[in-house]
């Protein structure tokens, strides 16, 4: 291993060597503490320190690092307190996500270290939407995003890469090559000789470096960084590297031929270094004696500190309160209070709030596959290029993915932004994002997911089986999320707006078949529908119809074609959280439920309605809580099969049978 001492000064190399032994000091300690059952898992980057130390000394200390399980240096490297982090490997109340995660799966944003998932993968495309944000500003500034070799087979390991490329963004890459994904060989991984070489098919400049020599890994993080900001185009790094612990301690290294720990040990990160400054005059045997002691010391006093924590007191209202970000009033009037109106189509409501939410918020950026210039596959955003450049009306590569990661990543830096799923089925391959990482980070450690994901839906215009799906139910059991819904273009417009002014992730479902067919009342002022209330849309004394979406319509016409029965019909909106008090409400006014919806029965929302109402409201009812919906097919494409599926098609059926109770 040879080190090139370049122009760095005594200072300098001397830091980086206390640096790095201070997280391999705390593994070691760590270790003793696993094995006398005082704290329960630990991933060990022993071996592997001088990437971290390399890279989190290159950047500075205000740009966003998303790091994995085996990156401690990042985390002492940026100064966070070993006793509150102790805290946090403890599941303690006082560390830095109040027990609710383990080991690194944590982030904080003052110092600007992003929490990991454990999908892995997800993470990079993160680190796209800061470095977004860094070049809208016109900052100079990079992010960097850490993956292992396991992780580049994934397939947001291209989505991130390639929309970094496509959008020129100052991005680094960094590529933790250790040999092994848990156990399994990189021989069994890939077939490219350096995986460093998949950056050439993204128009993507890259090196491969020695990950266990601090100087080179110093040195080059520098200069990437330089050329990520200079040119303002993202760069890829491969750390060759070894681990030399199992991929957790639980795991073991049986699988590792003992020939390959010998030959790593003698390159190890610290050993190696040390030896360098003892032969440049930097160090001496009695500094380093000295600095270790003196480490270890800080150690056992900062773990005294981090034993200290009081045992957890569950407060179950802090759990509940925790999981969404606090709302703050908008100074926008509702809905109720306007009353000069004209008619609007549902898609042109829809256009003038999000037109609208882009006035008054210049954070606002739009993301989507064929939004910009061509305005959308419905044309929402038709002339949004002209209104407010191409840098807030972003068209993205197909890779939805990426793209929901990228907003987090901009939320990270205090933007607002929206993504328009062309169609909401295809909200199956961004799935993991919404699910484990915007749906969670602020329950897990105080972030807020500042994204609305725009989901036109449903069935009605024959579009088949991947155009038509009702996919909100799918989201409805995610705490973290709000999932809304409108039936009306006023709803429409009001939601919308609403959805822009929360700080939560917003899953905004926009039924297709509505855009153009349905006209209504629309104030031209900016207003407010409020997220989880639902609406009254007439009272009745015979029958509730509980619905939402497309079903309102159905059950309003149905009502008036049906005169003899007085229907009590609540549009919902929102469908997380619920408004249980206009559900309680309409039960009570009636004594007998529908719940209609155009989704499938099974597992549909109808079927946590019927039960909460079932548990709730049981003394009121007459009947047994009715659920009317579609089949439990996939949804045709031939037009009289489509209507054969909707649940419209057994409206006055079910509302026959629940009448003769």
């Amino acid at each position: 291993m040879e080190f090139h001492r370049r122009n760095l000064d005594k200072d300098t190399l001397l830091h980086l060597y206390k640096r790095l032994l201070w997280p391999r000091l705390i593994e070691e300690k760590m270790l003793v503490l696993l094995r006398q059952g005082r704290i329960s898992k630990w991933f060990s980057g022993i071996g592997q320190e001088a990437i971290s130390i390399g890279a989190v000394s290159a950047l500075q200390p205000d740009e966003w690092i998303m790091p994995l399980h085996r990156n401690l240096g990042i985390f002492t490297g940026r100064d966070m307190p070993l006793n509150r982090l102790f805290k946090q490997w403890q599941g303690s109340g006082d560390g830095y996500s109040n027990g609710r995660e383990r080991s690194f799966h944590f982030g904080n944003a003052d110092h600007h270290i992003c929490g990991m998932i454990s999908h892995l993968g997800p993470q990079l495309a993160l680190a796209d939407g800061v470095a977004l944000a860094h070049k809208l500003r016109g900052e100079n500034k990079v992010s960097l995003a850490f993956t292992g070799d396991g992780g580049t087979s994934e397939g947001d390991f291209h989505e991130a890469l390639n929309v970094a490329a496509v959008w020129d963004l100052p991005v680094i890459f960094l590529i933790e090559n250790n040999g092994y994904g848990l156990s399994t060989p990189v021989n069994e991984q890939y077939r490219c000789e350096r995986l460093a070489d998949r950056a050439a098919g993204y128009g993507m400049a890259s090196v491969v470096i020695d990950g266990n020599n601090i100087l080179e890994v110093y040195d080059t993080l520098l200069g990437v960084r330089d050329y990520c900001i200079r040119e303002q185009k993202p760069y890829l790094v491969e750390c060759l590297t070894f681990r030399m612990r199992g991929h957790e301690e639980a795991s073991g290294t049986k699988y590792v031929p003992k020939e390959l720990f010998d030959e790593w040990a003698a390159k190890d990160p610290i050993k190696n270094y040390e030896d360098w400054l003892l032969r440049e005059g930097v160090l001496d045997l009695s500094t380093i004696e000295s600095i270790r002691r003196t480490q270890k010391e800080r150690i056992e006093e900062e773990l005294r500190i981090g034993f200290e924590s009081a045992p957890i007191v569950v407060d179950r209202v802090k759990e509940t309160n925790d999981v969404y970000a606090s709302t703050k009033p908008s100074g926008l009037p509702a809905l109720s209070t306007l009353t000069s109106t004209r008619e609007l189509r549902f898609i042109d409501a829809l256009k003038e709030g999000l037109h609208q939410s882009m006035e008054r918020h210049p954070n606002l950026v739009l993301m989507g596959q064929d939004i910009a210039e061509y305005g959308g596959a419905f044309k929402i955003t038709d002339g949004f290029v002209t209104s407010f450049g191409k840098d807030r009306v972003r068209n993205t590569p197909l890779c939805e993915s990426a793209i929901v990661g990228a907003a987090l990543g901009l939320s990270l830096e205090g933007f607002k932004s929206m993504m328009e799923m062309q169609f909401s089925d295809f909200v199956t391959v961004g799935f993991n994002q919404i699910v484990n990482n915007l749906a969670k980070i602020h329950y897990r450690w105080g972030q807020a997911a500042d994204v609305v994901i725009r989901m036109p839906t449903g069935a009605g215009v024959g579009a088949g089986p991947f155009h038509s799906q009702s996919t909100e139910a799918w989201f409805t059991k995610v705490p973290g999320l709000k999932v809304v819904y409108p039936a009306t273009p006023a709803d429409a417009k009001g939601l919308l707006i609403a959805a822009f002014n929360d700080p939560n992730p917003v899953l905004y479902f926009e039924h297709k078949a509505l855009y153009r067919a349905i006209s209504g009342p629309v104030p031209e002022a900016p207003y407010e529908v409020a997220i989880g209330s639902a609406r009254h849309v007439q009272a009745g004394t015979d029958i509730s119809i509980i619905t939402y979406g497309a079903g309102v319509h159905w059950a309003e016409d149905y009502a008036s074609e049906h005169p003899a029965y007085s229907f009590d019909i609540i549009d919902l909106r929102t469908l997380l959280p619920l408004d249980y008090d206009a559900i309680r409400a309409s039960v009570l006014r009636t004594g007998k439920v529908l719940v209609l919806h155009e989704d499938t029965l099974f597992g549909g929302i109808g079927g946590e309605i019927a039960a909460w109402i079932a548990e709730h409201c049981f003394a009121a009812l007459d009947a047994p809580v009715m659920r009317c919906a579609s089949l439990d097919t996939p949804i045709p494409f031939n037009m009289e099969l489509e209507r054969a599926f909707l649940a419209k098609s057994r409206l006055h059926q079910t509302v026959e049978k629940l009448a003769s109770y």
